[in-house]
């Protein structure tokens, strides 16, 4: 995370900062001796996880608190199915920790290697109409506030604060333990299928409804569309892991491997890009399987990319996906990414971007040495026409009045930062733009 010289940058090398000074708690009780310790010499101070927002939302020029040191199991409440986390812990590490108990997490983003703090804070999400975000999870938290005490969050302690404080944008305090809402373990059984593009525009609605989780993928300078779909069974359901070697040819040699060296080439010589494509399309996405479900739900990315994601109401993905198709096909661009569409339910979060209204979500990638601009600007402007709000962790040009705008309860979120952090040692210029100053 921090390299040598004291620079810290992100996974997709999209932001970077050289802080005052760098601190690694090993327990909440050092977090919060850290931003007393902060407070007493004026200094700003913001915890990073595993960095993979592609925003500069976890910046931090005064003191950088990293958090690989607080990871792990602090309780479990069988009865209720909850478990409390460190706030550091990786997401990749957390099915190990539940599986003694019997439990799972209801639903994952399709990638794991984020903390949970920074995955519920930026709004992470996966797939499934009836599911809601990792936020949504979240049942209780303790965060140190900027008067360096605890404050705990829970359906018994400030309950009234946990639509605000489950997906707090790093704004409100320093997350140092979880609480997560948990299920009963179970498997998937997935199927991955190259489908014609028009085939699923046109049955879309049919198809998210008809799956616990459906998801696809499509690779502009393609007609088809690599679908996901996937159906939530016991845990006592028979096991049908993909094969190791079949496993490893998909994902790590032509996923990660030959793509990534095509992404480079296309840098240089950006015809190679539409008929590899192609070829992707033949070569991946049909397969069929069954296993638990983490290893269902997320998947291995390695070739380092950026993105920018809105989210709409389900109804208008359609049309907005039409427009952003004919956007590339008219600009004549050579895009080395898939475009990624996903569903999420509606839920009452204050600033999460599927509040109040079932969603679906449109990603946009780019290679992370292609420069973005033209592509994702273009882009963003016909998501702000279909009502899209953009995900926390992704890239996009908004500010706080922009922003005031799409989510109703955003006064309400900034007001409870004024009274939480007033002297705003949480902020950074990334949080200013889009809450205020």
């Amino acid at each position: 995370m921090t390299r040598p010289g004291g620079t810290w940058q992100n996974w997709a090398r999209s932001t970077h900062v050289r802080p005052v000074r760098v601190e690694r708690p090993r327990t909440p009780e050092g977090v919060q001796r850290a931003v007393q310790a902060a407070v007493a010499l004026n200094l700003p101070i913001k915890a990073v996880g595993a960095g993979h927002s592609f925003t500069g939302i976890a910046v931090a020029p005064g003191v950088l608190l990293e958090l690989d040191d607080l990871q792990g199991l602090v309780s479990v409440d069988t009865d209720k199915s909850t478990v409390t986390l460190l706030a550091g812990t990786r997401l990749h590490r957390i099915p190990r920790m539940l599986a003694p108990h019997g439990l799972a997490m209801e639903n994952l983003g399709d990638i794991d290697r984020q903390s949970i703090a920074g995955a519920i804070s930026t709004g992470t999400h996966g797939t499934g109409a009836r599911f809601g975000g990792i936020a949504t999870q979240v049942v209780g938290a303790t965060l140190v506030t900027a008067d360096g005490e605890f404050l705990r969050v829970s359906d018994t302690e400030n309950a009234d604060l946990l639509p605000a404080v489950a997906l707090g944008l790093g704004a409100l305090g320093i997350l140092v333990e979880v609480t997560l809402q948990c299920v009963p373990a179970f498997v998937m059984h997935a199927i991955d299928e190259p489908v014609p593009l028009e085939e699923v525009l046109t049955t879309l609605d049919e198809r998210v409804a008809a799956s616990d989780h459906f998801e696809f993928y499509w690779f502009p300078h393609t007609d088809v569309a690599l679908t996901k779909r996937q159906t939530r069974l016991p845990e006592s359901a028979p096991r049908k892991p993909l094969p190791a070697v079949g496993r490893w040819i998909d994902e790590t040699l032509l996923s990660n491997g030959v793509y990534r060296a095509v992404c480079a080439a296309g840098q240089i010589i950006p015809a190679v890009t539409p008929p590899f494509s192609r070829l992707a399309v033949k070569l991946t996405g049909d397969r069929e399987y069954t296993d638990r479900s983490h290893s269902v739900l997320t998947q291995s990315r390695n070739v380092r990319f950026r993105e920018m994601e809105y989210a709409f109401p389900a109804e208008n993905v359609v049309p907005a996906f039409r427009e952003i198709q004919a956007l590339i096909a008219q600009r004549g661009w050579k895009i080395e990414f898939p475009i990624e569409v996903r569903f999420a339910a509606s839920d009452d979060l204050w600033l999460s971007t599927a509040h109040g209204r079932a969603s679906g979500y449109i990603a946009v990638h780019r290679y992370w040495r292609a420069d973005p601009t033209a592509y994702f600007e273009a882009v963003e402007k016909i998501c702000l026409e279909y009502g899209g709000r953009p995900h926390w962790g992704k890239l996009h040009t908004l500010d706080a009045e922009q922003l005031r705008e799409r989510y109703p309860r955003f006064g309400d979120f900034v007001a409870l930062r004024d009274r939480l952090d007033p002297a705003r040692r949480f902020a950074n210029r990334h949080l200013e733009r889009i809450l205020g100053e």
